[in-house]
């Protein structure tokens, strides 16, 4: 049953990734809607791509000096071919994140060589290719217009982990699945989510600085949870996870950052690349962690399939009520349900892997990598489905009231504006 999922999962999402781009009215682009003040993109590989199609579309401008008509360089036509190849190979991450989950389940043997030390390396590539795409003006945009990034921040950090150590109690898990389950739910948004929502028709400029908000806070934010959490359930090493993070998540994206603001033309030159880069290391990853607990996962049962499940579905959902109650528009709260729901399980794994003296630690993270695409996918197809009125886009995604003023909440409710 398991991988009739995976592959309705990835008919449907080959499907909506063949119709093309989507069509998003203007407005969503103009920096009144965009978070970035840019064009949004499907990826930060997206980005990257839009940034170089962008480089050669000016390199054919027509410019004009002293009344001469001057004519740059044309791009080749292999680049060209490359830029559309590699977009289409972009808008199938998904796929291929469920045909590496297939290949660790079925072949384990063929991931034997990829250790702990290649598995940490493939992590910091690909947050390097996140870095590379960023700017110190990304981080004071956010400071803004802070509010949406402030309400996902707190879903990902506060209601995660208190639902993860439900659901763990709920379905009677060990000690050692029940940390592997509430470091599921303290770890950082996936990048893969920054995809899905470009195909729910979210604000995927929103769902970037999401994301790297909470990259970046899973710094000092994942070790206290599980020390705070978990301190009394197993052994815990804090200062261990919060070095690990440093080393996997800090570094790689001040290094791309650091690039992309002094190094300009080296940027430019690797951008184009960076998208395989990221979707190769994350394909990696995600197979090799599936890989060295397969014969866990296939035996577990629904007893531990469910309640990883639920906190992706639930997370989802309440990730999209929340903001709703509170005021925020369809686009935004599609925009925070899919970062809520979309965890960065490997990160997970590798955590539980390092720091977690149970091997059974580290069983969640691994299924939670499947269950964490098929929920955030079907979430996806979904709301591709879902028409959003158009003034949905010309709606600022932060209103004029604060998240959590008191004219806002009162305002939730008819017997009082009567």
């Amino acid at each position: 049953m398991k991988l009739s999922l995976l592959a309705l999962s990835s008919l449907a999402l080959s499907a909506t990734a063949f119709q093309g781009p989507l069509s998003v009215p203007k407005s969503i682009v103009t920096p009144r809607s965009s978070v970035l003040g840019r064009p949004d993109m499907s990826l930060h590989g997206h980005r990257a791509i839009s940034m170089a199609r962008s480089e050669s579309r000016q390199s054919t401008a027509l410019s004009m000096s002293d009344g001469a008509v001057v004519k740059s360089d044309e791009p080749s036509a292999f680049f060209k071919a490359y830029l559309k190849t590699a977009s289409a190979f972009t808008n199938l991450f998904p796929v291929w994140t469920v045909i590496a989950t297939l290949w660790g389940l079925k072949r384990p043997a063929d991931l034997a060589w990829f250790t702990t030390d290649y598995f940490t390396a493939g992590l910091a590539c690909l947050m390097l290719s996140m870095g590379i795409t960023l700017k110190p003006d990304d981080f004071v945009r956010v400071g803004k217009r802070p509010n949406a990034v402030v309400i996902q921040f707190a879903l990902c950090y506060l209601m995660m982990p208190m639902l993860a150590l439900g659901l763990g109690y709920a379905f009677g898990l060990d000690s050692a699945l029940l940390a592997g389950m509430v470091l599921v739910g303290s770890i950082n948004g996936g990048q893969a989510s920054n995809l899905c929502t470009y195909i729910a028709k979210g604000n995927v400029a929103l769902s970037v600085l999401m994301t790297t908000a909470t990259t970046l806070g899973a710094i000092f934010m994942t070790p206290l949870l599980c020390k705070g959490i978990l301190g009394t359930v197993v052994p815990v090493d804090a200062l261990g996870i919060a070095f690990s993070t440093v080393q996997v998540v800090l570094a790689p994206i001040a290094i791309g950052m650091f690039t992309n603001s002094f190094f300009p033309k080296f940027t430019r030159a690797v951008l184009p690349f960076s998208p395989l880069l990221g979707i190769a290391s994350t394909c990696v990853l995600v197979a090799s962690a599936v890989a060295q607990v397969a014969p866990e996962i296939l035996g577990a049962g629904w007893g531990l399939q469910w309640p990883v499940m639920l906190i992706h579905l639930i997370g989802g959902l309440a990730g999209f009520i929340l903001p709703k109650f509170l005021g925020f528009g369809e686009v935004a709260c599609r925009t925070m349900a899919i970062e809520t729901s979309m965890k960065s399980s490997a990160f997970g794994f590798l955590l539980a892997k390092l720091h977690f003296g149970q091997f059974a630690a580290r069983v969640p993270s691994a299924i939670s990598v499947v269950w964490m695409a098929l929920t955030g996918s079907i979430l996806a197809v979904i709301w591709r489905y879902v028409p959003v009125p158009p003034t949905e886009y010309d709606r600022s995604l932060v209103d004029k009231y604060p998240p959590f003023s008191l004219t806002r909440f009162l305002g939730r409710f008819k017997f009082w504006k009567k």
